[in-house]
């Protein structure tokens, strides 16, 4: 198992809290992610928590297609908790961040911030290594009380943890667009990247694509319908917000989006606020509320009622550097 997910390292969504649900991660594998986390889940409610339990369940085995290769995110202090837990799921997973590996029959990962001092990183991941984990993900900061980013990752440590270990590197931090995703392998030696925040904006970056930020949010939708109850409305509503904003977000219109957003209790009226009321804010005329045929990839050309020459059509972003 541990050699199967070896092919998969090189673009990895990271684990959001809140945000790693499974039609967003369906999403991201089917533009060029090759491996996704989910969120960080709680051992003690896994064990004790059945709804809890359930609920990631459902989550790790509906998409038969797109859920996998997926790993899971564990969090926690007690060894026992987190083998007991790490144990219920290792069956329905392909890998597990934690730091028990001698516990379970899939792949472990850890994922680490940078150490206090920065110098005794190198040491601790070649403690993790000695203790069996499968590759070691580098979020090269420190861990800040004041902000969740404190400055710039400082990328020539994942270079030198890359340099001082032999199981796979992955580099977590300073990806804000395509063109830093081969700088970053190139400078650290990673073997993969790790992105969070920027692909909550661009699911497609991994493709190197920009799409149409309507597009992409009526798909993520088409994709809840897909697969109920497993991402909540406010989850959903972080999602469609990310979406537009990364690419709206200076627009007049964007406060009036953000509140008419709010107030929507259904993925269907989420649905009409992008097809008539974002639509027209953008100048163009309402979409059609029926998805057109679904296309050779798995995922469904939408009528717009633009033409090919219109602002906001998908981008190619290699054109761009």
């Amino acid at each position: 198992m541990a050699q199967s997910l070896t092919g998969h390292l090189g673009f990895i969504a990271a684990p959001m809290v809140n945000q790693s649900d499974l039609p967003f991660r369906s999403l991201v594998r089917k533009n060029g992610c090759s491996l996704a986390y989910t969120q960080m889940l709680m051992p003690d409610k896994i064990l004790n928590n059945p709804e809890y339990l359930e609920h990631h369940l459902r989550d790790l085995t509906l998409d038969e297609e797109r859920g996998r290769p997926v790993v899971v995110q564990l969090c926690g202090n007690d060894v026992q908790t987190i083998v007991q837990a790490g144990r219920k799921l290792q069956g329905y997973c392909d890998g597990i961040v934690s730091g028990m590996s001698q516990s379970f029959t899939v792949p472990t990962s850890v994922k680490i911030r940078l150490a206090q001092p920065v110098e005794k990183t190198l040491e601790f991941g070649q403690r993790l290594e000695g203790c069996g984990a499968s590759w070691i993900t580098l979020h090269a900061r420190t861990v800040s009380a004041r902000r969740r980013r404190q400055g710039a990752a400082a990328l020539d440590q994942v270079r030198k943890l890359k340099q001082g270990l032999r199981i796979p590197v992955i580099s977590n931090g300073n990806v804000r667009e395509w063109s830093n995703i081969p700088e970053n392998l190139e400078y650290t030696g990673a073997d993969g990247v790790m992105v969070g925040e920027t692909l909550l904006g661009n699911p497609c970056l991994f493709a190197n694509k920009l799409p149409d930020p309507v597009d992409i949010a009526l798909e993520y939708l088409e994709i809840c319908h897909r697969f109920p109850r497993t991402a909540p409305i406010p989850t959903i509503q972080t999602h469609i917000r990310h979406f537009i904003e990364y690419q709206c977000g200076r627009r007049p219109w964007f406060q009036k989006f953000r509140t008419a957003l709010t107030s929507t209790t259904s993925v269907e009226e989420m649905e009409q606020l992008l097809r008539v009321k974002v639509e027209r804010w953008r100048g163009r005329p309402p979409r059609s509320r029926e998805f057109d045929t679904e296309n050779e990839d798995g995922g469904f050309e939408m009528s717009s009622g633009t033409s090919e020459g219109d602002d906001d059509q998908p981008i190619d972003l290699s054109l761009m550097l």
